[in-house]
């Protein structure tokens, strides 16, 4: 692998422009591709971002010999879909979260990347912010004691016109989209729950509007929350028998949070991000590519498909399933 990774971007969607943004920002790389379904739209996002390449197909994407890594960006119930069909083109893969609808889809989609010898990450970006790397090692050290409880949540009013917001078809609802947060956070924090407990509100296609889930640990409770129905602050908090941490709003992109210890004054840290954040996780797979790593230590492969189980267990508590569950 030389030292300059050059990426490609399959769907170009907000979140692909966000991304595309970041990686403009990050040394020893570059966008070399860009594809859509759409030749115009590509050409105009190749033009935003300068990639020397754009196309109409994403086949014909994964034909640029000069491609390393592959952004997936496309709704969820493509991820497994193109994730296999980039890894067999010989192209590493960074695919958005949900990495797929189900745990099914995401062991194939490892073993894809077992098979192939090549790297695939899930895009969980918040994991390589720098406050959450700083959280977990001051938890990870004791240093606000043993945790009892965590509470997060991601709720924002969501504009319905927007399909993949409400169609189950491409996996919609707010738990796969935006709650995978704050579950997120717990399983980071206290890992796997002995019990979950989550109730939805709905959507008429089927996909949750609404939901509130209750994480059961041994010594331990999660609240956690999300929701296309209103817009919260998006704080998250951590209490310890020792202390408190408090991640600033919006938690889940935070450049800073404040940790306070029993009868002890709060101190307030600052560690900015480097644009928006999904830069990190960009550099993580530049790190891994050029190390001929199949997988990131920080967010395994065995870490998506703790993650993707702890969805699929809300799912069926809230009895949510896609037609995938049956394929």
């Amino acid at each position: 692998m030389s030292l300059k990774i050059n990426w490609g971007i399959i769907g170009l969607g907000g979140i692909a422009h966000k991304f595309a943004s970041d990686l403009l920002l990050v040394e020893n790389c570059s966008l070399e591709a860009v594809a859509s379904r759409s030749l115009e739209k590509a050409e105009v996002f190749s033009k935003q971002y300068n990639s020397a390449n754009f196309y109409g197909s994403y086949e014909e994407l994964l034909q640029n010999k000069l491609v390393d890594i592959i952004y997936i960006a496309t709704p969820h119930n493509s991820h497994e879909r193109y994730t296999i069909l980039s890894l067999n083109y010989k192209k590493a893969v960074l695919c958005e979260k949900p990495f797929a609808i189900n745990r099914k889809q995401v062991f194939k989609m490892i073993e894809a990347s077992k098979n192939n010898a090549l790297f695939l990450m899930e895009a969980m970006w918040t994991r390589f912010n720098p406050s959450i790397k700083k959280i977990k090692r001051i938890i990870d050290n004791g240093e606000i004691g043993e945790i009892k409880y965590i509470n997060a949540d991601f709720s924002f009013k969501a504009n319905t016109s927007i399909q993949r917001i409400y169609d189950k078809e491409l996996g919609g609802g707010s738990l796969l989209d935006i709650g995978i947060y704050p579950v997120f956070l717990a399983y980071l924090i206290l890992g796997i729950p002995n019990k979950i407990q989550a109730n939805a509100h709905f959507y008429e296609s089927g996909a949750d509007s609404q939901l509130a889930m209750l994480f059961n640990y041994e010594n331990a409770h999660a609240i956690l929350f999300s929701s296309f129905n209103a817009t919260s602050k998006r704080i998250a908090k951590i209490s310890g028998t020792l202390g408190e941490i408090n991640i600033d709003m919006p938690w889940n992109e935070t450049d800073s949070f404040s940790i306070q210890l029993n009868n002890e004054a709060e101190e307030f840290i600052s560690l900015p991000t480097i644009g928006r954040g999904y830069s990190h996780q960009i550099i993580e797979c530049n790190t891994c590519l050029r190390q001929h790593k199949i997988e990131s230590e920080i967010w395994s492969h065995q870490n998506s498909l703790e993650l993707i189980t702890l969805l699929d267990t809300i799912r069926n508590e809230i009895n949510l399933s896609y037609n995938e569950d049956f394929l």
